[in-house]
Order: structure tokens, then C-alpha cells, then sequence
């Protein structure tokens, strides 16, 4: 059954003071000239600024369409007039985006079925500076001969191509897995946290179809996963406030995997929202 939706501006600007709190350090530190090693990676490798975050949409297969208002800023292109209502329309936009859309759904059926990996322990990241110089300005915690160890007595098992095709010249062959971006759909696994912290960037894409809330959802998430792939990594990040999980030890491992499934568990309750706004 549809919905009217009469309250549209509520959520709106329910959304806007939410991508507010989210954004505000980030927003604080630009207009400050402020770099920042953890959270700046969300606005420079997802780059949808804090204005573009705002825009929210009702979402497709919601039963919401829009009251009668003409003032429907950012929207225009995706929804048409119906009578005394606006909705979004779906043919034409599957028609400029469908194949993007069908490529999302495929990666997310995908990934939501394939078994997880788990006990990587985030050495990607350890594997972008094996034999090589640092990606950030920031220590290593264990310094360069000490990090190219932990590489050394680890498998590496990474299945994300994104990360993979940051490892140093050293550390690629060392890598269980070939990832390539063909391959994608075939080696995507919801226990990867970079597949997980993806879900931003596929909600992203599917623009009008998500609905706001959950594409808020979606950062959030992304935020979280962020959090523990930078404290994973081999960078001293105590001058941020950070705390590291020292995947070196056996308690730093363990406590990886139980935040590794937690976040993999928030991760495929998202990725099944996301089908059902594909098809």
C-alpha cells in the first residue's frame, strides 16, 4: 500500500542534524586546515562531502511517495509529478543507472552468501608498508623491522581488491589471494572488513533508491569499521586518541575477531536492507 508521505520535512531535517553530529569534526578540522589519519579517509576515499550527505530520500519498494510540494531541492531528477504527489521515477532512473544497480545487487547477493573469512587480523594494512616506506606520517608502533616481521610469521588472506592493490611489491606474492576487480563477486566475503565498510559506497551509488536513514546506517557503520582497521594497523595512533589492537599477540587477535564478527554481523543485516532496494 502507499504511503502519502505528509512529514517528509520532519525526516529531513532529522536527517540533516544527524549527518550534522556526524560530520562535525570533520567540518571543524576542514575549515581549520586540520588533517586527521583516521577519519579523513571518509570524506577523501568516499568522497560524498557532508552537503551531498544531507540529501536524503524516502527510498524505493518504502510504500512513501511525497506530498504535493514543488520545493523539492536535489530531487528533481529522480522524481516525477503525480497528480497531488512526487515519486520517485524508477524507470528512468534504472534507465541511466541499471547497470550499476544490477552490478551492486550481483556483488551484494554475492558477498551476503559467500562463507567469512575471519582471522585476517587487518594485516593489509601491515602489508602496505612490508619492505617499503610508511603510507602516513605517523610511527610504526614497531618500528620498520618489527612490523616486516609480524608479516613475516602471518598469512596473509586478504580477499579485497581495494586493499590488495595497496600491498607493496614485497608483500603482494605473500598474499593467499590474487584479488583482481573482475573477481570481485567471486572472492568478496562478509568477514572482510573493507567489504563491510563498503556497504557506504554501494548505498552511495544507489542514490534515491536507499532511503536516507539507512544510508546514514551505512556511514556509520563505515565509521566503526574504520575505527578498528586503523587500530589494527601498525601505526601509533595514541596522539589521536587512539588505542591499538595488538594483532602481534594472541589477546590483540582475539580481540580483533570478536570486533571482526560484530561488525560482520551489523554488516549483513545492512547488506540485506541494500538487496531489497535493487530489485
Amino acid at each position: 500500500m502507499t504511503e502519502v508521505l505528509h512529514d517528509w520535512r520532519d525526516r529531513q531535517a532529522a536527517h540533516r542534524e544527524r549527518v550534522q553530529r556526524l560530520t562535525e569534526g570533520h567540518r571543524q578540522r576542514r575549515a581549520e586546515g586540520e588533517r586527521h589519519p583516521v577519519w579523513d579517509f571518509m570524506f577523501t576515499y568516499y568522497p560524498t562531502t557532508p552537503g551531498k550527505l544531507s540529501h536524503w530520500h524516502p527510498g524505493v519498494n518504502t510504500g512513501v511517495v511525497w506530498d504535493g510540494n514543488d520545493d523539492l531541492p536535489h530531487y528533481k531528477d529522480h522524481y516525477v509529478r503525480r497528480g497531488d504527489v512526487w515519486t520517485l521515477d524508477v524507470e528512468r532512473h534504472l534507465a541511466a543507472r541499471g547497470k550499476t544497480v544490477r552490478y551492486i545487487a550481483r556483488l551484494l547477493e554475492a558477498t551476503y552468501r559467500h562463507p567469512p573469512v575471519l582471522g585476517c587480523f587487518g594485516l593489509h594494512e601491515w602489508a602496505m608498508v612490508y619492505k617499503d616506506t610508511p603510507r602516513h606520517p605517523e610511527p610504526l608502533r614497531l618500528g620498520a623491522a618489527g612490523t616486516d616481521e609480524v608479516v613475516e610469521a602471518s598469512q596473509l588472506k586478504c580477499t579485497h581488491f581495494d586493499a590488495y592493490r595497496f600491498f607493496t611489491d614485497a608483500a603482494a606474492p605473500r598474499n593467499a589471494h590474487t584479488p583482481t576487480r573482475d573477481a570481485q563477486p567471486q572472492l568478496e566475503q562478509p568477514g572482510c572488513l573493507h567489504a563491510t565498510m563498503d556497504l557506504y559506497k554501494w548505498a552511495t551509488k544507489l542514490g534515491p533508491l536507499v532511503p536516507g536513514e539507512v544510508w546514514l546506517d551505512s556511514f556509520e557503520l563505515a565509521c566503526d569499521v574504520r575505527r578498528l582497521d586503523m587500530e589494527a594497523s601498525p601505526y601509533d595512533l595514541h596522539e589521536w586518541g587512539f588505542e591499538p589492537v595488538r594483532i602481534e599477540t594472541a589477546a590483540g587477535r582475539a580481540e580483533y575477531v570478536q570486533r571482526q564478527k560484530g561488525l560482520m554481523d551489523r554488516g549483513q543485516r545492512l547488506r540485506k536492507q541494500l538487496l531489497a532496494y535493487t530489485g
